[in-house]
């Protein structure tokens, strides 16, 4: 074990979140790349009763991955919780952890609508749950605080500071969220000045705040504003893990 690594993560207690992290990361590009293969070959109409990597079907029933992510979240955290498991079992769990949560997420939209929607637009929550889940491991796992005050400067400000800033930030990258920018919403909760920017700026016509806010001379300014600079870089970036049509079984 290099000194940086028990240094810097060990003894600094960030090891669970940085192998939760990584599980995580890993399972889910694995698991994109497995379901695009999939349906690659479905969409090919190649038989896939020879295939290696193929559906898990049981009695007819097509077991979803998100399936045996929530088995195994629930016996990972049955375990931590009645066990409590010292290193190097404890990065062990939560690399498990990970794995399960990923599993479980990258089906996210599936929970929402209660229906196999994992190919089609809505579809595109999974990333957007999954990319929540990455921004909030990966603070945890770099000790840094998703609201941009650390505990020095907490006790140095007191109580009341405190509250009043995290609720002030948690309004503006909710202002942000609900205006189409997720990507710099949760950037901006452990960078405040990025929540704020984007709460500041037009919102993306389709977003909940356009449609529920913005009159029709204001909705005109935002789809001339987004229709020109098109799809954002990350909107490009998920549409490659969400290619829409057809469906997953």
């Amino acid at each position: 074990m290099s000194d940086w690594y028990r240094t810097h993560v060990l003894d600094a207690g960030r090891s669970p979140a940085l192998w939760m992290l990584v599980g995580f990361v890993v399972t889910f590009g694995i698991t994109r790349g497995i379901t695009l293969r999939i349906r690659g070959r479905k969409l090919r109409g190649e038989d896939e009763s020879d295939a290696a990597i193929k559906d898990v079907v049981v009695g007819g029933v097509h077991i979803h991955h998100q399936v045996w992510g929530i088995l195994l979240l629930l016996i990972t955290g049955a375990i931590e919780f009645r066990v409590r498991p010292d290193h190097p079992w404890a990065e062990v769990l939560a690399l498990l952890f990970g794995v399960g949560a990923a599993l479980a997420l990258d089906e996210f939209a599936l929970w929402l609508h209660l229906e196999d929607v994992y190919w089609s637009d809505a579809g595109k929550k999974s990333i957007d749950a999954v990319l929540v889940a990455v921004v909030v491991l990966g603070t945890a796992a770099i000790g840094s605080s998703p609201f941009g005050i650390d505990a020095t400067e907490a006790n140095a400000r007191g109580a009341w500071f405190v509250t009043a800033s995290v609720v002030l930030h948690l309004g503006f990258t909710l202002v942000c969220i609900l205006k189409g920018k997720l990507l710099m919403g949760l950037l901006g909760m452990p960078m405040p000045l990025l929540a704020v920017v984007g709460s500041l700026r037009l919102a993306k016509p389709h977003s909940y705040w356009a449609r529920r806010r913005y009159g029709d001379e204001k909705m005109a300014r935002a789809e001339a504003r987004f229709a020109r600079s098109g799809p954002s870089r990350f909107e490009r970036a998920r549409d490659r893990f969400v290619p829409t049509g057809g469906r997953a079984d």
